[in-house]
């Protein structure tokens, strides 16, 4: 395994979000306290009740707390199909960890990997570094970031072992709609190629209802036995603090292969955060938890929906239909602007914090950034009315990607 190259996401969100006075490049949905979080449950609880305060703190359930697993095989079990297993779920320290698990225990040099982009640049660094061939399926802005399916079919080769996609996607706020997903599908399993699906903020839909023709369901649910899926408690659920995050699969020879990979990367997950997770993705507390998330993710977006036309002449995008982030293009000009130069501009003088798409997602993005709007909402309005005033005084004088 090579040395991995810098994170550019990651770095850039440690080093500047800290000082952030309006984070609006936050990617998780408000985070709540276990106070908070309490008062959801439909049922009568406290905060107190949540954590069972006399358990012996040792390593516990290896692979996952009983009460979790079966939470989430429960979310991932479709009426229609056969159920989810708990033992086919591995519990982790957040999905970081989950999908560098399922890349160390299938990935190995001389493999090829296909990865959906733009994405989360470890869904495709990691593989790098175990020695594999990887190239990246990419969706483009023209065509509202989908993918192309012919290109997809191109890519693949007869040592292709994986297919990896981020659905919804990040930094983009799109889906891969269930027609595509169902054909990524069949071709995967006509060529025996496992596919990995990155679902973390898969239970944010706010612009497109499940009864619609194009409604993406989890990858689990669509027939092809090897499939993977990996998610977290931090995006959608708004508890990043607690780091639970999941690998689940039907097969139960993958979910074996990721437990031995997993013996050398983690022990256990502490019992007090699985406490937590169980708690917020129980019947009596999920609905309620999501409920609130979607509705702030409508607010918010609204918000920046009407700053984006305010100052259409600079900005352009594809409105985000789920997820918490959204991918705009600055111009000036006809050009693209500077995106680190403004994002260091703007954070230095209004204290309002973005991520520049160029450094976090490939040079290729010029003028993209990426915002993060479900936050609170005071936050984002305050935060994009800042950068009204930014705009009107600041703009002018950034200078243009070279």
């Amino acid at each position: 395994m090579s040395p991995p190259p810098p994170f550019a996401v990651e770095q850039w969100m440690d080093k500047y979000e800290t000082t952030a006075k309006y984070n609006i490049a936050e990617t998780c949905c408000a985070s709540v306290s276990i106070e908070e979080l309490a008062s959801l449950c439909e049922s009568k609880t406290n905060a107190t009740s949540i954590l069972d305060l006399s358990a012996v703190q040792h390593y516990g359930e290896i692979r996952g707390s009983t009460p979790l697993r079966a939470n989430l095989s429960r979310l991932y079990s479709s009426k229609g199909g056969s159920p989810l297993a708990p033992d086919n779920v591995l519990i982790t320290p957040g999905a970081i960890a989950a999908n560098f698990i399922v890349f160390y225990a299938l990935i190995k040099p001389g493999d090829h990997v296909v990865c959906h982009y733009p994405t989360y640049q470890q869904l495709y660094t990691v593989p790098a570094t175990l020695g594999a061939e990887v190239d990246l399926w990419r969706s483009k802005a023209e065509n509202k970031w989908l993918p192309d399916f012919d290109e997809l079919k191109a890519m693949v080769k007869e040592n292709t072992r994986l297919i990896v996609l981020n659905n919804p996607q990040n930094p983009t706020g799109q889906v891969l709609p269930k027609s595509l997903l169902l054909n990524i599908v069949e071709f995967a399993e006509s060529k025996n190629i496992t596919v990995l699906s990155d679902e973390v903020y898969r239970p944010l839909f706010h612009g497109i209802s499940p009864v619609n023709v194009d409604f993406p369901p989890s990858t689990l649910s669509l027939g092809y036995k090897n499939t993977i899926v990996t998610g977290s408690m931090s995006k959608a659920y708004s508890l990043a603090g607690i780091r639970v995050g999941w690998i689940a699969s039907r097969n139960s020879d993958i979910i074996e292969q990721c437990a031995v990979a997993r013996d050398y990367t983690t022990i256990s997950v502490s019992q007090l955060d699985q406490q937590v997770a169980a708690f917020a993705l129980s019947p009596d507390v999920i609905h309620s938890l999501l409920g609130r998330n979607i509705q702030l993710a409508k607010a918010n977006l609204e918000l920046l929906e009407r700053f984006i036309i305010k100052h259409d002449e600079y900005c352009s995008w594809t409105k985000p239909v789920a997820g918490t982030t959204a991918f705009v293009k600055f111009e000036r000009d006809g050009k693209p602007i500077d995106a680190e130069a403004f994002c260091k501009a703007l954070q230095d003088k209004t204290g309002v914090m973005l991520l520049p798409g160029n450094h976090g997602f490939g040079a290729e993005f010029k003028g993209y950034v990426r915002i993060g709007y479900v936050n609170r909402t005071d936050i984002v309005k305050e935060g994009l009315e800042e950068l009204r005033k930014f705009m009107r005084k600041e703009y002018d004088d950034l200078p243009l990607s070279e």
